[in-house]
């Protein structure tokens, strides 16, 4: 039998220390990811995209254009 009424004693995670360290490392991974995927949607449109975009739309809808 197993005395369960310390609640200072924390039961060790399912799968041992080897699963907590590979969901540590995930986690870091992931909040690493946000942060470079933040950094990506953050930076300006090159002008030239932008004239590439522009000129799509303005065939697709009949614009005309070269």
């Amino acid at each position: 039998m197993t005395d369960n009424s310390n609640p200072s004693r924390k039961a060790a995670p399912p799968g041992g220390p080897a699963l907590e360290e590979a969901r540590l490392r995930q986690q870091a991974i992931g909040v690493k990811l946000r942060h470079m995927f933040d950094e990506v949607v953050n930076e300006p449109v090159p002008d030239e995209f932008l004239d590439i975009l522009r000129r799509a739309d303005d065939r697709s809808s009949g614009g005309g254009g070269a």
